[in-house]
């Protein structure tokens, strides 16, 4: 019985740990919801245009720069191109999901692929790490409620585009580096991991600052040779 009881309750306990985690996030990504709403305005979208990429997409970073694409009638080759390579990442995160998630139901799956994104992923995988077990629930809670937090935000930017011009001179952007620092940082718990993020960081810096193209292309190898190599020193002197 008392199995039982536990089981009835877990979904309802994931329920309230899962949007006290996700909430901090939801508050930090209100400017970047803001931002996307209002420029897919400024670039000629219509209200439902826009909101229907909140909706439909769901995807910060590919929304921005598909927005200022099509905005600047960018080629769709140019469009989906720069989506594969910003988006490339989300195949890790289904390749490390696959092993949770396969077994589940067909609509489990199409959901939590649907919501996957870099705030689901890192909660999930931190909540999975401290509890020693996937949560179906906890990701699906997690996933949806950044998901209607990040249409709410869009809808906030496309009411406050049509009244106010120009909201990305006031910095709204910078939601971006913020989200993903305070994504990144909390993981960082061994040097392998610590030369890998500064070694990305500095040299995106530098290829940014010398204007070389696809720098982030650049720099995500980078940093990923300077993981591999630091994790391999203690291998190398334990060999020697």
């Amino acid at each position: 019985m008392h199995k039982a009881a536990q089981g009835v309750h877990a979904p309802e306990a994931s329920l309230w740990r899962a949007l006290g985690d996700v909430s901090p996030l939801c508050l930090a990504v209100l400017p970047w919801g803001i931002l996307c709403g209002s420029l897919g305005l400024q670039m000629g979208f219509s209200a439902l245009q826009t909101q229907a990429m909140s909706l439909l997409v769901f995807a910060g970073a590919v929304q921005l720069s598909g927005t200022m694409m099509v905005g600047n009638a960018a080629g769709l080759p140019a469009v989906l191109g720069s989506t594969l390579v910003i988006s490339a990442r989300h195949l890790l995160y289904g390749a490390h999901f696959r092993q949770y998630i396969t077994p589940l139901p067909l609509k489990w799956r199409l959901g939590l692929g649907f919501l996957l994104t870099d705030e689901m992923y890192a909660l999930s995988t931190a909540h999975t790490s401290k509890q020693g077990r996937f949560s179906k629930h906890y990701a699906l809670y997690t996933g949806a409620a950044f998901y209607i937090g990040w249409n709410l935000a869009t809808l906030a930017g496309i009411l406050a585009g049509s009244q106010l011009k120009a909201l990305e001179a006031i910095g709204l952007d910078f939601a971006i580096a913020a989200t993903f620092i305070a994504l990144t940082v909390p993981s960082i718990k061994t040097r392998p991991v610590l030369l890998c993020a500064l070694a990305s960081g500095v040299s995106m810096l530098l290829f940014t600052y010398y204007h070389l193209p696809n720098a982030l292309i650049f720099a995500t190898g980078v940093g990923m040779v300077a993981g591999l190599m630091a994790e391999s020193l203690p291998t190398r002197r334990a060999a020697t």
